[in-house]
Formats: C-alpha cells, sequence, structure tokens
C-alpha cells in the first residue's frame, strides 16, 4: 500500500513536471512566433515610414489626432535611430527595400561624424555605422566611426572626468545618466584603433557617473551639474522625470544598460555590481507592474493611473538580456523571465502598431518629457529600436 502511494506520488509528479515544461515550451514557441511576427510588422512599418519621411529628414515621433510625422535634421540626438533599426530588421527579415533606404540614409547621417557639440554621437553613428559595420565591415565605415570618437572624446573634461552632455553658459557642466549609452562608441574604438585614450575616457566617465549619479538605493538622478573648473558637485536633478528626487524609468534603463556594456568592456567587477544593484531597484520595486513595462516614471503620483513608457521597457527588456549572461544561474534565470515577460507585453496587441498606421512606427505608448508637455503617450524612435535589439537577443538565447 505505501509502495503504491509512492508510485502514485511519483506519476503525479511527473504529470505535473511534464505540464509545466509542455507549457513553458508553449509559451516560449508563442512568443517566438509572435516576435517573428512582430519583426515582419516592423518590416511593413518601415517601408511604409520611409515613403513618407521628407528627403534629409529623420523620425522622432508620430501625432495620430493630426496624422502628424514629426522629423529631424541629422543633427537630432535620434537620427542613428532609423538605420539603426532597419539595420536590425534587415538582418532579422532580409528587405531590399529596406537595404536601399539604410544606404541613402547613412550617406546623409555621416557628415555628423564630425560633430562636436554634442555627446549624443554613440546613439546617432554607434547605432547606426556601428550595426552596418558589424554585419558588413567597410573601412569607410570604421573610419567614420573614428571620427565619431574623436569628437565624442573632444568633449571629455578631465577635472570634472566626465563627457559633458550639455553645454552651458556659465561654469556649469552638465552630464546626464543617457550618456553612459554613448561610451560603447569609445570602447569600439580604442579596440579597433589601438589607442587606449578612448578606453580611459569611457572608464573615468563612468567612474565619475558612479560617484557622484546614484543614490544610496541604486537609483539615479537623471542631471548632475559639475563646476567645470573645480570638478565639485553643484546640484543633482531630474529633468525629465516626476521630481528631482523621482526615478525617472528610462533614466534607470539608461544605467541599467550602460553599466551592462561597462562590465562587457573591462571584465571590472564594480559595473557588474552596480548593474546588478540597478536591476534589481528596477524589477523588485513596488511600482512596477506585472507586465513589467514601468510608469514613466517610478514615483509619478497617479499610479495606477500612470502612463507607461513602453521605450523604457524596450531597454530594459535588452539589457537584461545582455546582464542574464554575467551572472549565476539564479539571477540569470530572473532577468531572463522579466526580459521574456516585457517582450511578451510590448509584442502584445496593446503595444504594437497595426499595419500602416501610427506613422510607420512599430512601437506605441512611448514617453518623452512630460515635464515639458512634450512626446507624450506616442511613438519613439529609440523604443523601437530597443525593441528590436531586445527581439533579436531573445531570439539568439533561445536557440
Amino acid at each position: 500500500m505505501f509502495l503504491q502511494k509512492i508510485k502514485k506520488t511519483r506519476k503525479n509528479l511527473l504529470v505535473s513536471v511534464g505540464a509545466t515544461l509542455l507549457l513553458s515550451s508553449c509559451g516560449s514557441h508563442k512568443l517566438e512566433k509572435q516576435i517573428d511576427n512582430t519583426l515582419s510588422r516592423g518590416v511593413s512599418q518601415y517601408t511604409y515610414m520611409m515613403k513618407r519621411l521628407p528627403k534629409d529628414k529623420y523620425p522622432k515621433t508620430y501625432y495620430a489626432a493630426k496624422d502628424k510625422l514629426e522629423t529631424s535634421g541629422s543633427g537630432w540626438w535620434c537620427s542613428g535611430f532609423y538605420p539603426g533599426t532597419m539595420l536590425y530588421l534587415d538582418e532579422a527579415v532580409k528587405s531590399p527595400v529596406l537595404e536601399g533606404e539604410i544606404d541613402r540614409v547613412l550617406q546623409d547621417l555621416k557628415r555628423e561624424q564630425y560633430n562636436t557639440t554634442t555627446h549624443d554621437l554613440g546613439f546617432m553613428m554607434f547605432c547606426s555605422f556601428g550595426n552596418a559595420n558589424r554585419l558588413n565591415p567597410k573601412p569607410e565605415y570604421a573610419e567614420i566611426l573614428m571620427n565619431s570618437a574623436k569628437s565624442l572624446a573632444s568633449r571629455f573634461n578631465e577635472k570634472v572626468g566626465c563627457i559633458k552632455s550639455w553645454d552651458s553658459s556659465d561654469d556649469g557642466y552638465l552630464v546626464i545618466i543617457d550618456n553612459m549609452m554613448n561610451l560603447e562608441l569609445l570602447f569600439w574604438a580604442s579596440e579597433y584603433s589601438g589607442d587606449k585614450k578612448y578606453y580611459d575616457i569611457a572608464v573615468k566617465h563612468a567612474n565619475t557617473t558612479l560617484k557622484n549619479h546614484f543614490r544610496p538605493d541604486h537609483s539615479s538622478y537623471h542631471v548632475v551639474n559639475y563646476n567645470s573648473k573645480t570638478g565639485e558637485v553643484k546640484r543633482k536633478r531630474t529633468a525629465q522625470g516626476y521630481a528631482d528626487e523621482s526615478a525617472w524609468a528610462r533614466g534607470q534603463a539608461w544605467g541599467l544598460y550602460g553599466y551592462t556594456v561597462m562590465y562587457r568592456a573591462t571584465k571590472d567587477k564594480k559595473y557588474l555590481d552596480q548593474a546588478v544593484a540597478i536591476a534589481a531597484f528596477i524589477l523588485n520595486h513596488p511600482n512596477l507592474p506585472k507586465d513589467k513595462v514601468p510608469y514613466w516614471d517610478f514615483n509619478a503620483p497617479n499610479i495606477p493611473d500612470a502612463l507607461r513608457d513602453s521605450s523604457a521597457g524596450s531597454v530594459m527588456a535588452s539589457a537584461l538580456l545582455e546582464l542574464k549572461n554575467y551572472v549565476d544561474k539564479e539571477p540569470s534565470k530572473k532577468y531572463f523571465a522579466a526580459a521574456k515577460t516585457i517582450i511578451t507585453t510590448l509584442t502584445s496587441k496593446e503595444y504594437i502598431a497595426e499595419e500602416g498606421t501610427n506613422g510607420g512606427f512599430l512601437l506605441k505608448h512611448g514617453v518623452g518629457h512630460i515635464p515639458e508637455k512634450s512626446e507624450i503617450d506616442v511613438p519613439l524612435t529609440y523604443g523601437d529600436y530597443y525593441l528590436v535589439e531586445a527581439m533579436l537577443r531573445y531570439k539568439k538565447q533561445i536557440k
């Protein structure tokens, strides 16, 4: 009788485990199909967008009420995301139409390699030419990337220990957390050229940011204003978030992604520890929704009615899918599960645009700058870029 009970228990356990594995497998298969459909939708959307896009302009966002596609010139910080997204889409789903548009845009964008007025050359040039060179290495691409790195490095101040983000009319020296995303260009330049100065600048910037941008709970300020002559901190604030002491969601995502890249490039454990700490802040926060797509600010006053920021979710998902490769088994599983949940949410009908809508953008419900009443609940070009990147990373990891 006792042995019969054991056999029955084992049988039930095996059935239960089998059912769990089957459900997990079905869930993964369903998401993989959902991702493939989203990538195909991306190709059709960007084919639609390119037909609406004026010559020498780059997409920023779209306002459905006015059927208005808002654009910029090549000097805007988001200019690299349009060709970058198309490069990722073409990598996933070959498209001669997109390939022609990519070549056209890169020919226009290359003028920004000499732009020393912005810190965003990583976004502008590495998301575009960096991906182009990764997929199809060319001396021309490498030269453009090197010149871009030189332009970015020209904004570094040794006294402050950071690359300047925004210019100031006084002795202020403004640095934003977003700037962590531009350091990957410098690491590439150092490896390609053999010149360690680019590596050293990236490390010094990351160390100064680590020291001054983060609170004890590992959330970050958006902006730190330094004294350009002494390097001392003058003020810490959060320009695009709810309040100076709040945790603006996309800012937390930039930090997570940036310090994950820092660990990849240097193998310095303090950067891994920082990325893990930021991930813990995000994933353990009581205001993070179950579907893991964050509110635009973790401290927004009208949660749960506050707007979500799909762009922040995209960046987080992509970062977590890299970070999972650098940690032990249990946190790795946690990061993968969280990223999977975000991608599942963002590739649902709630967030993915119907074909021929949304101005040609793929992802809906992004939040740009609520305090300035700008780009509120709209598609954002960087939201598309990091979602497509996250989907490609997911597909590679489940093979």
